[in-house]
């Protein structure tokens, strides 16, 4: 049983993940000529595409692709539950957006890791690290206004590391103990 909800825990994390870097994608209006652009549209168009015909888009945000992974993160903690045999009704809703919410904060944490990374070993243009840097503009640029860049040293991740941590933890204390699972 552990091996199973090992498996529709990935499944449901992954596809979470790419309707989050879709809408993220339109957020910030990065290149969606990118090859990783691309892939997560082509991954998440058959979940999205026929829900976008119901679900108009607002301010240029493409609301369907939110309430897919809405929904997603919603059937995640419902059906985890279910095998674990809890019964919850309404409360599946509100932990199916804290769950939304703290996928979108995790996956925000690897992409700039990612690209701490990345600016080690590559030098020079790189398709990813430019989406990446597209995508975590919105959140660093407010930081680096505050705290400016120390002779090279960019305090900026840091900080948003720390923020992102600080997040979690207020997040983890409104779930239930038996959500994280």
């Amino acid at each position: 049983m552990e091996a199973v909800i090992y498996l529709l825990r990935f499944v449901f994390d992954a596809f979470l993940m790419i309707l989050i870097m879709r809408f993220w994608l339109q957020w910030v209006k990065a290149d969606f000529y990118n090859p990783l652009s691309q892939f997560i549209v082509k991954v998440s168009n058959p979940l999205v595409v026929p829900l976008r015909r119901v679900i108009p888009g607002l301010g240029g945000l493409d609301m369907a692709t939110l309430v897919v992974a809405y929904i997603i993160a919603t059937l995640k903690f419902f059906t985890l539950a279910a095998l674990a045999g809890e019964s919850l009704g309404p409360l599946a809703f509100y932990i199916g957006l804290l769950v939304l919410l703290k996928q979108a904060g995790f996956l925000l944490f690897v992409i700039m890791i990612i690209m701490a990374l990345m600016s080690w070993v590559v030098h020079g243009y790189n398709a990813t690290l430019m989406i990446f840097n597209q995508l975590t503009e919105p959140f660093l640029n407010p930081i680096r206004r505050i705290i400016p860049n120390l002779g090279g040293l960019d305090l900026s991740m840091i900080v948003a590391f720390l923020a992102l941590n600080v997040i979690n933890i207020l997040l983890s204390n409104s779930l239930p103990y038996w959500s994280a699972l």
